[in-house]
């Protein structure tokens, strides 16, 4: 029996899956890095006066995020005479301190991570999109 084949064969549809995944690529970052941007908006954290960036501003990005977080490690370095939380003494009045601001500035760098993770994917969305039409256009042209 012959084998029939549908005109373009199986390119155009791994063109239009990688399209439709794409998209859902693209969407999916865009829309966690507004959540991201507007949660860590709502915290009202405004990036430190002394801070070698970003002095002042209100932190909803992670450029602004990366900043303040940078100056609260100076201050707890400051703070603790260069000694990090593990390195205090557990009597040590400057430990619970030095803990907190561990603490927040993990917190800002796990923005700063998917702020990244979700721009990665919008890329990576853009890229999948535009491939997908490409294969698309081209078993088009090269159809009989």
């Amino acid at each position: 029996m012959a084998r029939s084949e549908r005109p373009g064969g199986v390119v155009p549809l791994i063109g239009l899956l990688l399209a439709i995944g794409g998209g859902v690529l693209l969407i999916a970052g865009v829309a966690t890095y507004a959540v991201v941007s507007t949660t860590l908006s709502d915290q009202h954290i405004t990036v430190s006066e002394d801070a070698d960036y970003f002095a002042g501003e209100h932190v909803d990005q992670p450029w602004e995020a990366y900043a303040e977080a940078d100056v609260i490690a100076e201050h707890a370095s400051e703070m603790a005479d260069g000694k990090t939380y593990a390195e205090l003494p557990r009597d040590d009045p400057r430990r619970e301190s030095v803990m907190t601001a561990s603490f927040l500035q993990a917190s800002l760098f796990t923005s700063v991570v998917a702020f990244g993770v979700a721009a990665l994917a919008a890329g990576i969305g853009i890229l999948f999109t535009l491939t997908g039409i490409s294969l698309r256009r081209v078993a088009r042209a090269q159809a009989p």
